[in-house]
C-alpha cells in the first residue's frame, strides 16, 4: 500500500473516531454549548446569591452591575451586601470557573496525549508535583520572582512529576492504561510523603495548618489581586490547546498514523506538555490541588459532541466551570457554617466514576498500549 493511500485510510479512521462531518453532530455540539453557557450563568447566579448570608439573585446583579458603573436600578442594598458579593464572592466563584475549566481541558488534552481515558493531572501525581513546588516555596521563604514564585515552583514540580511518571510508565516504547495509572499513583505517593515531611519538619505553625488546608483544595482566599494569574493561564492554555485540536484529532488513529500524517509526535507531546504542565501548576498554585474534574468532564461531554477536540475542548471548558462552582457552593453550605474543602467533594463524585471507567475499559479489554 502506497503512502498516500495509507493517509487517506488514516484520515478516513480519525474522521470515524471523532464522529465528525454530519450536520447533526454540529447541531448537537452548539446546542450543548448553549445550554452549558446558561447553565454556567445560573451557576455564578448561585455562587454569588448562596451562603452564611442569601441575598437575592435579582439582587446580585443589580450589585454587580453598580459595582461595573452601570446603574440600571437603584441601589436598595446594604454596604455589607454589596462587600460580600463583589469582594467575597466574585473572585472566589469566578476562582471556581476558571479552575474547572482549566483541569477539564487539560484531562482532555492528557488523555489524547497518552492516549489513556484515565489519565487526568490529579490521578498522574502533576497535581502532587505542583503542590510539592509550591509548598517548598512557602517553607523555604522563597521569593526570588517575587509574587510568581509560587507559581513557578509550582509549574517546574508539575512537569518534573508528569515526565518522570511519563518515563517511568513507558517500557519498550509502549504505555498500558494499568501501568500509566500505578506509576502515577506510585509517584503522587512519594511527592505527597515529601511534601508531608516539609510541613512535619518545618517551625512555621500558622503557615503548616494553612497549607495543609490548601493540600485539600480550595477556592477561599482568593482576591482580584491575584485572579488574573490563573485567567491569563486558562486562556493560555485554551488557546494552545484550540489551535493544536487536529494534532489531538490525529493522536486518536494511534502514534504510527499520526506519523504518517506528518505529526512529530514526541516533539508535539514535549511541547503539550511544558503548556499542560505550566496551566496546572498556576491552578494548583490559586486553587491547591483539586482532583477528578480532568477525568470526569472529557467522558462525560463526549457523549453528547463526540470526540473531535475542536468540539470537545469548550465544551469540557464549560462544563467544568460549572460543576466546579456548584461543588463550591455545595462545599460552603452543606455543613454550614463549617466549610468543606471542595477537593473533598470533587473526590468524592471522581473516586466512584474511575472505578466504573476502570470496570467499563476492562470489560472491553482496552487495557492495550496507548504510546
Amino acid at each position: 500500500m502506497t503512502q498516500a493511500a495509507t493517509g487517506t485510510s488514516t484520515e478516513r479512521t480519525v474522521q470515524r473516531r471523532k464522529g465528525t462531518g454530519s450536520g447533526t453532530g454540529r447541531t448537537r455540539s452548539a446546542v450543548t454549548l448553549l445550554v452549558l453557557t446558561a447553565l454556567l450563568g445560573v451557576s455564578v447566579t448561585a455562587g454569588l446569591a448562596i451562603g452564611s448570608v442569601h441575598v437575592p439573585p435579582g439582587q446580585v446583579w443589580g450589585i454587580v452591575t453598580h459595582a461595573l458603573g452601570a446603574d440600571w436600578q437603584e441601589p436598595g442594598w446594604s454596604r455589607a451586601r454589596e462587600t460580600i458579593v463583589v469582594d467575597v464572592r466574585a473572585p472566589r466563584v469566578l476562582l471556581g470557573a476558571v479552575t474547572g475549566a482549566g483541569l477539564a481541558v487539560i484531562g482532555t488534552a492528557l488523555q489524547a496525549l497518552v492516549r489513556n481515558p484515565l489519565a487526568e493531572p490529579y490521578l498522574l501525581g502533576v497535581s502532587s508535583g505542583a503542590s510539592l513546588g509550591a509548598v517548598s516555596v512557602i517553607v523555604f521563604g522563597v521569593t526570588l520572582l517575587g509574587p510568581a514564585s509560587l507559581s513557578v515552583a509550582a509549574f517546574v514540580g508539575a512537569l518534573g512529576a508528569l515526565l518522570l511518571v511519563y518515563a517511568t510508565a513507558r517500557t519498550g516504547g509502549r504505555i498500558t492504561s494499568s501501568r500509566l495509572v500505578l506509576s502515577g499513583v506510585a509517584i503522587a505517593a512519594v511527592l505527597t510523603a515529601v511534601l508531608d515531611l516539609l510541613l512535619l519538619t518545618t517551625d512555621r505553625g500558622n503557615e503548616t495548618r494553612a497549607v495543609l488546608a490548601w493540600t485539600l483544595g480550595g477556592l477561599g482566599g482568593v482576591n482580584w489581586g491575584t485572579l488574573w494569574l490563573p485567567s491569563t493561564a486558562l486562556l493560555l492554555g485554551v488557546g494552545v490547546l484550540m489551535a493544536q485540536a487536529r494534532n489531538l484529532n490525529l493522536l486518536l488513529a494511534g502514534e504510527e498514523a499520526a506519523t504518517t500524517l506528518g505529526l512529530d509526535v514526541a516533539r508535539f507531546r514535549a511541547r503539550l506538555f511544558v503548556v499542560l504542565s505550566l496551566v496546572t501548576g498556576v491552578l494548583v498554585a490559586a486553587a491547591g490541588p483539586i482532583g477528578f474534574v480532568g477525568l470526569m468532564m472529557p467522558h462525560i461531554v463526549r457523549l453528547f459532541v463526540g470526540g473531535d477536540h475542536r468540539r470537545v475542548l469548550p465544551t469540557a471548558a464549560l462544563g467544568g466551570a460549572v460543576f466546579l462552582v456548584w461543588a463550591d457552593v455545595a462545599a460552603r453550605t452543606i455543613a454550614a457554617p463549617m466549610e468543606i474543602p471542595v477537593g473533598v467533594l470533587t473526590a468524592l463524585c471522581g473516586g466512584p466514576f474511575f472505578l466504573w471507567l476502570m470496570r467499563r475499559d476492562a470489560r472491553r479489554g482496552t487495557d492495550r498500549g496507548v504510546a
